[in-house]
């Protein structure tokens, strides 16, 4: 369905932007987001990128198709958009009732290779909603508010062009749980550099959390970080195209998923940290001397250990042209 909102006027001035702040419970009954979604005659995709999720996939598609698809008629489709697992992630997805797609199939970029900016980026090319919901794949304690709590703000507010999630987020360590101590790498690395360099974003609870919504229209207008700066690149970028006013926050209590260990955390932070730079640089907030590396040393069981993480930047799809799209059949 072709976008139905208003046009937002570009560069609003920030001095007086206000974020909205919603609780999900507020979009209870679902009918009644059923209801403004009829009369607005909006249609809306849920996206889901995959990378080896086969113990937590099933029960998230199962659980969303069940509430939201057939229970209520609230969500059109949901996708999952999967970066070449190596387990059962595609054949649980389709099983429960998913569309699965691999990032081969969709829109040929030739310096891209896999990564989970480019899954949500492609998305684009697949999804058919005015609105689309992502969410994240390793949620083990899913609730069906992690999407129906991010498609309200859309159905009351038509200005608000992208939605965040928040919640508490407990650590577990083995057999232990320590409450309000996960999201290590927005602590640590992202709201300090927030906070230093563009406090109006300091404002997000959660800016790096993988369950947000957005427009389809306003979000073919810019760029994608390839990797796992895909979160903290769309901010920048809506932040300086329509302002902070099109935002919304919703909370959504406590979330549990598979915590990584700190040495995953490090190469996520690396990737993470070139796509910070790269959107300080481009605000005129920092200025670099001279190009970063994407080399990262850590240690390892035999010495230093180097792995190499390049995020890109993904052209908005506005600007992609059809013609140049290729299946992985159709490449030369």
């Amino acid at each position: 369905m072709a976008e139905t909102s208003p046009p937002i006027p570009e560069n609003r001035s920030r001095s007086t932007a206000i974020m909205l702040q919603f609780d999900q419970s507020r979009f209870l009954p679902i009918d009644d987001l059923v209801k403004k979604k009829n009369a607005s005659k909006t249609s809306i995709s849920v996206v889901i990128p995959t990378l080896n999720e086969a113990a937590t996939i099933g029960e998230i598609v199962l659980s969303a198709k069940k509430s939201l698809m057939e229970d209520a008629l609230l969500v059109d489709e949901i996708i999952v958009m999967d970066s070449r697992s190596t387990d059962s992630t595609m054949e649980i997805a389709r099983d429960a009732g998913a569309r699965a797609l691999s990032i081969d199939e969709i829109a040929y970029f030739p310096e891209i290779t896999t990564g989970k900016g480019i899954a949500i980026w492609k998305s684009l090319f697949a999804a058919r909603g005015d609105i689309i919901v992502c969410i994240d794949a390793d949620i083990v304690d899913f609730k069906t508010h992690f999407i129906y709590g991010l498609i309200g703000p859309f159905l009351e507010n038509e200005t608000t062009i992208f939605a965040k999630a928040y919640y508490d987020r407990p650590l577990t360590i083995h057999d232990k749980t320590f409450e309000n101590y996960g999201g290590r790498v927005t602590e640590i690395l992202v709201r300090p550099m927030l906070s230093a360099f563009v406090p109006e974003l300091a404002k997000i609870f959660q800016p790096l959390s993988g369950e947000y919504a957005f427009r389809r229209g306003p979000l073919e207008k810019v760029p994608f970080s390839s990797g796992y700066g895909v979160e903290i690149g769309l901010i920048f970028d809506i932040y300086k195209k329509y302002g902070l006013e099109t935002f919304a926050q919703v909370n959504m209590g406590t979330r549990r998923h598979r915590n990584r260990p700190v040495q995953e955390l490090g190469i996520m932070a690396f990737g993470i940290l070139q796509t910070l730079f790269r959107k300080l640089e481009n605000t005129g907030a920092l200025r670099l001397a001279g190009p970063l590396l994407d080399s990262m040393i850590s240690q390892g069981p035999n010495g230093p250990k180097q792995t190499v993480v390049r995020e890109f930047e993904l052209p908005p799809k506005a600007l992609f042209s059809e013609t140049l799209l290729k299946t992985q059949e159709g490449q030369p």
